[in-house]
């Protein structure tokens, strides 16, 4: 599995670098994002090289698969992720150590556990329900009646 921020860096035949990577909004706001979240096995999958790969349709000799975790200086990522981070394009698809200064870290992680737990519970409840309300039109659902 691949960390966020992955991206793949690929030289044309004059020596132009071109860095491909997703953006939150590529993955979740097109029409080739939702082939790729059909396409990948679960969540974490979205920040990978496959999934670039997939999205872009490279090929796997191409380019150098690159990624870096430590997001202590701008100069560790490719300009235009930078820019991309700083305008808020990657939201949805991570949430790594570093980004953030410490206390609103400390808050983030003070926070995730009950907004997960608030989170699954509703999922749950939803889900369940289904099987109660006869009055759904859920594809198999309608077998449990």
């Amino acid at each position: 599995m691949c960390d966020f921020v992955s991206w793949i860096e690929v030289k044309d035949k004059v020596g132009k670098v071109k860095h491909y990577y997703l953006t939150g909004n590529q993955v979740f706001d097109t029409p080739r994002g939702q082939m790729l979240r059909d396409w990948c096995q679960n969540s974490d999958d979205y920040v990978g090289h496959g999934a670039i790969r997939f999205y872009y349709e490279l090929d796997s000799g191409i380019g150098e698969e690159k990624e870096c975790t430590n997001f202590a200086k701008p100069d560790n990522f490719p300009p235009e992720i930078v820019v991309d981070i700083k305008a808020g394009k990657m939201r949805g698809l991570g949430t790594p150590e570093g980004l953030l200064r410490q206390p609103v870290w400390d808050e983030y992680k003070a926070k995730e556990q009950p907004a997960w737990d608030e989170y699954i519970a509703k999922i749950q409840t939803t889900f369940w329900d289904l099987f109660v309300d006869v009055n759904n039109s859920y594809s198999i659902v309608d077998v449990w009646h």
